[in-house]
């Protein structure tokens, strides 16, 4: 799907979870049991081990943080998935709301359980939907518009939305680019909100970038992949 048009239904699916009512149908599959249920089995899919889908959650209804983050901090989030283990810095810089909005999410235990319900080859991976549906997300909305010349390159992280929805809306979905430079190949536009860049383990998100899919190139990944766990450590810069 490698159509501008397309490509940029795909994202607004991606971004329903967190953010609402879809604009296009969805593709994928975020799920949000508990990470425990997720048993390792001796398969295994790639570099990926076969575990089984967790059950999916009902959308909760939670309420909008209203934290801020320290900027002269760095957050870093550590995604551990039955394909391995990758870690992105939150951009509290310039996206402080969207951070504080994720890290709220990471802290509650949100993304443990969940799974990466969208791949689309050589493009992006996609999760953070408690429902299975695509249009699953936390129940509120953070607005939050990237700047306009926002380009969108391999490893870098962003929220996604519906096509109805402002620039910068984002619930919980998230998706990863696996492109080496999506804004120029995919057509993709300074609308979604950015989050961070991955700094550790950008082979395993291409190992899921890669996996197959039904249907096939775009779409729920045909093995599960699970985030057993989230989680955010935050430090200080160091200073020499």
């Amino acid at each position: 799907m490698r159509a501008t048009a397309s490509i940029t239904a795909s994202l607004a699916a991606l971004a329903i979870a967190g953010c609402g009512n879809p604009s296009s149908n969805s593709t994928g599959t975020g799920t949000s049991s508990g990470g425990a249920s997720a048993t390792s089995t001796t398969a295994s899919v790639g570099r990926c081990r076969t575990v089984r889908l967790p059950r999916p959650k009902p959308a909760p209804h939670l309420r909008a943080p209203t934290l801020r983050l320290n900027p002269k901090r760095s957050y870093l989030v550590t995604v551990v998935t039955n394909c391995g283990t990758f870690s992105f810095t939150l951009d509290v810089k310039q996206s402080p709301k969207t951070s504080a909005s994720f890290y709220s999410l990471v802290q509650r235990g949100f993304y443990d359980g969940l799974i990466f319900h969208r791949v689309a080859a050589g493009f992006v991976i996609q999760g953070g939907d408690p429902t299975q549906t695509g249009a699953g997300g936390p129940g509120y909305t953070v607005v939050e518009a990237p700047p306009k010349n926002t380009q969108y390159v391999e490893g870098d992280v962003a929220m996604a939305k519906t096509e109805t929805q402002p620039a910068g809306a984002s619930g919980s979905q998230f998706f990863i680019v696996t492109a080496a430079n999506a804004t120029a190949s995919a057509g993709l536009t300074p609308v979604y909100a950015q989050l961070g860049k991955v700094v550790s383990g950008m082979k395993v998100v291409q190992t899921i970038g890669k996996l197959p899919t039904n249907p096939p190139d775009d779409g729920d990944p045909t093995k599960p992949v699970v985030m057993r766990s989230v989680t955010v450590t935050a430090s200080l810069p160091h200073v020499n």
